[in-house]
C-alpha cells in the first residue's frame, strides 16, 4: 500500500550571514552558559529574528543580553546591550520592537537610542516564569509564553494574551510542559504553540469568548536534543516548525501533513525562523550553535507578521 501523501522536499539552506569575530565572546563567561551549558563556553547564542519595515533583520544573543540588525546584505551590528537574557523579539505594525525577555518579562527596545526597559514584569504582582516568545495577533494583542524551567517534570508552563495599549493581560493556558514558540492562525481563531519538552505543537482552539478550549496535540516529533522552537505560518496556514536539536526546519500545510523540509548547512540548532524576500518565500532561520543565519526558498509563501516582510 502506498503512502497516502508524498515525501516532504528536502531543501538545503545556505548561510545568508553570521556574526563577525568582532562581535562573538569566546572567552567571556555568561550567566546563562553557567546554567545551560555546565560552565561550557558559548561565544553567542542567538535567535527571535524579525524583520522591520526597512528590511533590516534584527535578532538577539540570549546569553551577553544583546540586540543585532542585520541589513539586507547581510552586515551585522550592535543595536543594544542590556542587563538581561533576550529570547524573543517581535516588531508590531508600527514599528515598535518588544522583547521576550527570560530574566524581566517583556520589554520594549528603542531603535534609536537603544535603551531597553520593561513594560510587563510580573502578572498582576506574580513573577513570570521566564518568557521565551511573542507573537503580534491583527488586533494589536501580543500573545507570549512563559517557559522557565517547565518540562514533563513540571508541566506549568503559560501561554499569555497582553494588550499593550489598554494593559489587559489574559493567561490563556497554564498547563503547558515546556511552551516555546507560538504563531495565530490568519482567521484569529487558533494558537499554534511549540511544547519543547513533549517533543510537539500543541493546537490551541479560542472560542468567541476568546478562552482557550479543546487544547489538543497538532503535530509530534522524536529524536533530538530539544524539540519544537520557533514557529512561523505559511500563507495558506500552514505551521513552519523550527526542530532544534536535530538542524532542521519542517513545513507543514494547514492540516500539518509534512510538504518540505529545511536542513541546515552548519550545526544542529536551528532555533527560530522569520519570512522575508520580495515574494515572501525566502524563509530565515537562526542556527544558534554557529551564530549563523541560514536562508531557504520554500515552495509555499510565508504569512505577513505585524512589522511587514521587510522586502528585499
Amino acid at each position: 500500500m502506498a503512502f497516502p501523501h508524498p515525501d516532504p522536499l528536502l531543501i538545503e539552506a545556505e548561510v545568508f550571514t553570521s556574526l563577525p569575530p568582532a562581535l562573538r565572546r569566546p572567552a567571556a563567561r555568561s550567566y546563562w552558559a553557567d546554567k545551560n551549558r555546565r560552565g561550557a563556553p558559548v561565544d553567542s547564542f542567538i535567535e527571535g529574528p524579525s524583520f522591520d519595515l526597512q528590511g533590516n533583520l534584527w535578532f538577539v544573543d540570549i546569553p551577553f543580553g544583546r540586540i543585532f540588525r542585520a541589513s539586507p546584505g547581510g552586515e551585522v551590528e550592535l543595536m543594544a546591550e542590556y542587563d538581561g537574557q533576550p529570547n524573543g523579539l517581535k516588531i508590531d505594525a508600527h514599528g515598535r520592537i518588544f522583547i521576550a525577555d527570560f530574566r524581566n518579562g517583556i520589554m520594549s527596545l528603542d531603535p534609536a537610542s537603544g535603551q531597553v526597559e520593561t513594560v510587563l514584569g510580573d502578572a498582576d504582582s506574580e513573577g513570570f516564569k521566564g518568557c521565551n516568545d511573542l507573537h503580534f495577533g491583527p488586533d494589536g494583542a501580543l500573545y507570549f509564553t512563559d517557559q522557565g524551567q517547565t518540562g514533563l517534570q513540571d508541566p506549568s508552563g503559560r501561554v499569555y494574551r497582553w494588550y499593550p495599549d489598554s494593559g489587559r493581560l489574559d493567561c490563556l493556558i497554564d498547563k503547558v510542559p515546556s511552551p516555546n514558540g507560538l504563531v495565530l492562525d490568519s482567521s484569529g481563531h487558533t494558537l499554534y504553540v511549540a511544547v519543547t519538552r513533549a517533543n510537539a505543537v500543541w493546537r490551541l482552539p479560542l472560542s468567541q469568548s476568546q478562552r482557550v478550549v479543546k487544547a489538543g496535540l497538532f503535530l509530534q516529533f522524536s529524536g533530538g536534543r530539544a524539540g519544537p522552537d520557533g514557529l512561523a505560518l505559511t500563507r495558506d496556514n500552514g505551521v513552519v516548525v523550527c526542530q532544534t536539536g536535530m538542524g532542521l526546519v519542517w513545513v507543514h500545510d494547514a492540516l500539518g501533513i509534512p510538504i518540505a523540509v529545511v536542513r541546515s548547512p552548519k550545526g544542529l540548532g536551528t532555533t527560530n525562523c522569520a519570512f522575508g524576500g520580495p515574494d515572501g518565500r525566502t524563509l530565515y532561520i537562526t542556527e544558534s550553535d554557529s551564530g549563523s543565519i541560514l536562508r531557504a526558498e520554500l515552495p509555499v509563501a510565508g504569512q505577513p507578521m505585524a512589522s511587514g516582510w521587510g522586502l528585499r
